[in-house]
């Protein structure tokens, strides 16, 4: 069996992971403090890609990254990135398919928090993000870890979106979900199952040992 595959499943994974994790923090404190009227717009770009079929958001992404598209074009000629059939574009896509999986939880954790607790570190002098890193943030470790933990399993589990943008490029692009179609349409079902046994495994035990330290805290925020 190839192992790079799964080793590049799980880089990705992990880039991906904490990517999300400093992108999702100020996005959930907005959301889950905003009294804005774009808030609903926010929340529903935020959510799409819980509902919205990977193969349509990965076409989207292909038009938008080719070259032949002008701001691709301006991403390959003035910054030199090119992120169609790359594993920077496989890390792009990956961010946005699973943003909600982190933003979510955070932002859940983030609301269900009282008031006073922000009010007593303002009246204390602190700033808003002193407020955020040192006082809210330790109280929703649970919902971080959570987001943490359902937008690695999710970026593991990817098919759609990176085939449409990374193509099936191995060493490169071909991420273990790949790996298995690829070894069942040559009918080599061995192989697709120690893939697929593998990732089964380190999935079941990663959400088990989360669902033993989180209790039933973890089970509200699976989609």
């Amino acid at each position: 069996m190839d192992w790079q595959p799964l080793v590049l499943t799980f880089k990705l994974a992990l880039i991906t992971t904490a990517i999300l994790f400093v992108v999702s923090i100020p996005i959930a404190y907005w959301l889950s403090n905003t009294k804005s009227k774009i808030k609903p717009v926010i929340e529903t770009l935020v959510s799409m890609p819980l509902v919205l079929p990977p193969t349509v958001l990965g076409f989207y992404m292909l038009v938008a990254f080719s070259p032949e598209n002008a701001f691709g074009n301006w991403l390959n000629e003035w910054l030199g990135i090119r992120l169609i059939f790359s594993f920077g574009g496989l890390v792009v896509a990956s961010v946005i398919y699973s943003l909600p999986f982190m933003v979510q939880p955070i932002q859940a954790g983030l609301s269900s928090l009282p008031s006073t607790l922000k009010e007593a570190s303002y009246t204390m002098g602190k700033s808003k993000m002193t407020t955020l890193i040192k006082i809210l943030l330790p109280n929703v470790k649970p919902a971080l870890l959570t987001g943490i933990v359902l937008s690695f399993a999710h970026t593991v589990g990817e098919f759609g979106v990176v085939l449409m943008i990374g193509g099936n490029m191995p060493g490169k692009t071909k991420v273990a979900s790949i790996a298995i179609y690829d070894e069942v349409e040559a009918m080599n079902y061995s192989a697709a199952n120690s893939y697929s046994l593998i990732l089964f495994s380190i999935t079941f035990i990663i959400l088990l040992l989360v669902y033993l330290a989180n209790g039933g805290y973890f089970k509200r925020f699976v989609p």
